[in-house]
């Protein structure tokens, strides 16, 4: 069949990360290559009671269809809880969304025409731009530092584009690199967004696996002019599996965005919703959240600890203070996709990303991104002690 295909289906390609989660089918490798939670602590027993109880009690609601905004006592949690983190808004300015992933796509779908230009981190989340490219924008990635993007960057670029309809920015443990946007950062930004009337999309589904160091406030806290997108999400703080997170916009906003959403799927699971607020009545999910901050921050101290050991000092790796994952930087001829490909993944058995993928426009090729989240502590020696080894030999 010739399928007359709509220009758009050109962007849309295989990811890296698609292609290197088939990994997780041979138990050969250790793969640090997902950004998977660690399975062990998802709280499986509580989640069975929960949803024992809501088939029990309301389960003729809890099947039932619902409106697009999501379930209304949820949305109500989610706007007391975003309180703490700076954030004042009501169930007018929040809906609920299929994961982070759907936000995104919802933003690019709603101001992105052919050859608008969204700015991003350079490298930024390579999710995000399978979600934009359907889109067609054009992309100017704005490089970063310890403290995040460079608004010196990020100012020219806005100078120089006049056509630049998003910026998009993790701003916390930033995926790929783990790097915190800084608070006078967050400020400017907002105020950038101002003078050149652009709009932030904020995607946070990390900040509240924070393990060292201060709580910073969102970026939508300091939005005034109703230009910022905040995008959170379940997926790290509960289980990815129930594909529930939250958007909060002005409420104009919020109202064309949730159209596009119920255009897309009417509506996330109706039992999903009624189960994950009756385990925050049931349940205290802050304790939860301290009991996987308390796991990561193990995990990690192991990996940096085995990455010490066993790595050649030139190659760097960043440092977070929480999420789940740390960026490491070859010397400049290694190219991190041969190396997988042809020593890694055959003879040490290790999976990770190459980093090539997570650039916009020009790829750097002696960059991976490790995920320290999901393997056991047995793996996560094993692994990073295999791949040092190869790594010794070539650098």
């Amino acid at each position: 069949m010739n399928y007359k295909y709509a220009n758009r289906i050109e962007r849309v390609k295989p990811s890296a990360i698609r292609e290197l989660l088939k990994l997780g089918a041979d138990p050969s490798i250790i793969s640090f290559g997902g950004g998977y939670p660690d399975p062990e602590i998802f709280p499986i027993e509580k989640l069975r009671k929960v949803y024992d109880q809501v088939l029990q009690e309301e389960g003729r609601l809890a099947l039932q269809y619902t409106g697009t905004e999501g379930l209304m006592a949820l949305r109500e949690k989610l706007v007391n809880r975003v309180k703490q983190i700076g954030i004042s808004c009501c169930v007018d300015n929040l809906f609920i969304i299929q994961g982070g992933q759907q936000g995104l796509d919802l933003a690019a779908k709603a101001f992105i025409d052919k050859g608008d230009i969204i700015i991003t981190e350079n490298p930024t989340f390579l999710g995000a731009l399978a979600a934009f490219n359907p889109y067609e924008p054009e992309y100017v990635g704005v490089s970063m530092d310890e403290d995040g993007m460079r608004m010196d960057e990020l100012e020219a670029a806005l100078q120089k584009h006049p056509n630049v309809k998003l910026i998009y920015t993790v701003p916390e443990f930033q995926n790929p690199t783990g790097v915190t946007m800084s608070l006078e950062r967050r400020k400017t930004l907002v105020e950038l967004a101002n003078k050149h009337n652009v709009v932030i999309v904020e995607d946070s589904p990390y900040r509240e696996i924070r393990y060292e160091g201060e709580d910073l406030p969102s970026i939508k806290s300091f939005d005034t002019e109703g230009r910022v997108i905040h995008i959170g999400s379940f997926s790290k703080i509960l289980s990815p599996g129930l594909r529930l997170g939250w958007l909060i916009a002005d409420r104009a906003l919020a109202e064309k965005l949730s159209l596009l959403k119920m255009a897309s799927d009417t509506q996330n699971s109706t039992l999903n919703m009624y189960a994950v607020n009756r385990f925050m009545d049931m349940y205290d999910l802050d304790e939860h959240i301290v009991h996987i901050r308390e796991t990561y921050k193990h995990k990690k101290e192991l990996m940096f600890q085995t990455l010490h050991e066993a790595f050649p000092k030139s190659v760097a790796y960043t440092n977070p203070q929480g999420g789940l994952f740390t960026w490491l930087t070859f010397p400049q001829h290694i190219d991190t996709k041969i190396l997988m490909q042809e020593r890694s993944l055959p003879i040490a058995k290790v999976g990770y990303v190459p980093g090539e993928s997570f650039f916009p426009n020009i790829q750097e090729k002696n960059h991976c991104r490790i995920n320290y989240s999901y393997m056991s502590e047995e793996n996560i020696i094993r692994g990073i002690t295999n791949l040092g080894k190869l790594v010794q030999e070539i650098c």
